[in-house]
């Protein structure tokens, strides 16, 4: 689904750029701009559940964009400024973690938010620009949400099909690695299935693709416990088979049964009834949870805040006038630990650098004609899109002159400014950023390892408890089971992300091997309904 963001950006921004292009008002576009990116938001998501997301994301694209604007009009002042967008790029941080709305996360907002801090501004203004970023924002949501017309099971099957295709992987190369993959695309599965609303004909054959999904690597072997899979079972090339037809546009595939299916749709349904009463709710206590002091999430916002403070005054220093793009750079380096941030900081800036070789090449064309530049602007913001999933660094190239060549629509500027502030900018932003996360250190992720170990202990029992009982209700033990899947999900990425950050006390690692073998040996019981529940190593041996 590379090419479905990069082509949803290119028409949400050709609309209103057209529109302008027509009215001859191309000076606006930085206001449509930030609404269409919205666009780039919630492909990842089943319909209805896009639908709401997006349109979340173009109320805070607006709420950020006017306090951008309304600071900008109210003070000349730089410093000011800066301190007002490394705020702004440290909430946004915060926000799109804790709300987990996927990628392209934070950047986006920060992106629009510390360029209009630096455009001239005047207060009688900002609510007709607003107005342009809302107008923009409900064609990008229109984008994004449209598609559902035509195919409204297409993120369920995409899910599924990624699931399917992690399954076969797994069957192909057992190991940790894939293991944990298959379980990662498994849960995702269930969890876009569960928040697609009602089940359908076709939904109804995705959870039994996804049943059979399941089974492929729980039921494998991991050592002492259950034994190996029905040779009946589908191998790879069947579920890799089943994958493309998903994918495809014709019928869902129909699988036979697997073992417990009826059961297993029983339980879903029951699930999906249980989530729909009380789904808003939860999600709001998990949003204050992770807001709450003691949040692994807040030491990587104050990174945010005092990188991007940094880097901005630095840039200010060496005599940048307008250093939003330091700021830019710098928020975009910080990921969940320091060893991913340190990987980013090198391929953004490599990217960059390149990218602004590329804008100085194809700018004396752009300046040929409005429709030169807007095509240009098409063209450089699909790429960046197409690409940026794949490889960073190289997305990174496209979105560079793409950039740049947004503020040709207010004004030409000199190029050897343009380039030489971008070149700046990027390497001050890159090595300030990374300096700020090594120096404000996250030990609370040792923290969210301890709990997610607590949790997945304590999901294992419940499953433990529910094939104990003498007539497991089915609702009850695939509840319980999809608890147990997440938990081991969670676990894993909380055991990623502390084991790349600097400065860490030392991590459990036995404990978490010992506790995803024992998980994992506890789902295959679930998924074949027969042979022994395993138990935790004892002292950490496995």
């Amino acid at each position: 689904m590379w090419f479905k963001p990069a082509l949803s950006v290119v028409v949400a921004t050709a609309v209103p750029d057209l529109v302008l292009f027509a009215v001859d008002r191309l000076d606006l576009v930085m206001y449509t701009m930030a609404g269409s990116l919205c666009a780039l938001y919630g492909h990842n998501l089943p319909y209805a559940r896009r639908a709401r997301a997006v349109a979340g994301v173009v109320v805070s694209m607006v709420i950020g964009l006017a306090i951008s604007l309304v600071a900008a009009s109210l003070t000349g002042s730089t410093a000011v400024l800066i301190a007002v967008g490394a705020l702004l790029a440290a909430a946004q941080k915060t926000l799109c973690d804790a709300t987990r709305i996927g990628p392209p996360g934070p950047v986006i907002f920060t992106f629009v938010t510390s360029a209009a801090l630096f455009a001239p501004q005047h207060l009688g203004q900002v609510p007709g620009h607003l107005a342009l970023t809302l107008a923009a924002g409900a064609i990008a949501w229109l984008v994004t949400a449209g598609p559902a017309l035509l195919r409204r099971e297409g993120p369920e099957r995409r899910a599924t099909a990624r699931a399917l295709d992690a399954a076969a992987a797994y069957l192909v190369d057992p190991g940790h690695r894939t293991r944990h993959t298959a379980a990662a695309a498994v849960h995702a599965a269930w969890q876009t299935l569960l928040a697609a609303g009602r089940p359908t004909p076709v939904r109804r054959d995705l959870e039994r693709l996804v049943v059979h999904a399941e089974a492929a690597f729980t039921t494998g072997t991991f050592g002492p416990g259950p034994a190996a899979p029905d040779p009946a079972a589908p191998g790879p090339e069947q579920l890799r088979a089943w994958a493309r037809q998903t994918r495809a546009r014709g019928p869902v595939p129909t699988p036979p049964p697997a073992p417990g299916t009826a059961e297993e749709l029983f339980g879903i349904d029951a699930e999906r009834a249980a989530r729909r009463s009380g789904s808003r709710r939860e999600a709001r206590r998990a949003l204050l949870r992770s807001l709450a002091p003691g949040s692994p999430l807040l030491p990587i916002g104050a990174r945010v805040l005092l990188g991007c403070a940094l880097a901005g005054y630095v840039s200010q220093a060496v005599g940048v006038g307008r250093p939003y793009w330091a700021i830019v750079t710098a928020a975009s380096l910080y990921q969940a630990n320091v060893t991913l941030s340190w990987n980013r900081a090198l391929q953004r800036t490599l990217g960059n650098l390149l990218g602004v070789l590329v804008f100085a090449a194809v700018l004396p064309v752009s300046r040929t004609g409005p429709l030169a530049l807007i095509g240009f602007c098409l063209f450089f913001g699909f790429a960046a899109e197409a690409l940026i999933t794949r490889n960073y660094w190289l997305g990174s190239v496209a979105v560079t002159p793409m950039a740049l060549l947004v503020l040709e629509f207010g004004g030409t500027h000199p190029a050897g400014e343009l380039v030489g502030d971008r070149v700046l900018d990027t390497v001050i932003g890159a090595g300030v950023g990374i300096l700020a996360a090594m120096l404000v250190t996250n030990r609370r992720a040792a923290g969210r390892l301890e709990k997610a170990l607590a949790a997945t202990d304590l999901a294992r029992a419940h499953v433990v408890h529910a094939l104990a009982a003498p007539q497991p209700t089915p609702a009850a033990l695939d509840a319980a089971r999809r608890r147990l899947t997440g938990s081991l999900v969670e676990l894993r990425e909380a055991d990623d992300t502390a084991a790349g950050e600097w400065w860490q006390r030392a991590l459990p690692q036995e404990r978490v091997l010992a506790a995803e073998q024992a998980g994992h040996r506890t789902l295959a019981a679930t998924a074949t309904r027969r042979g022994p529940i395993a138990r935790a190593p004892e002292n950490g041996a496995v």
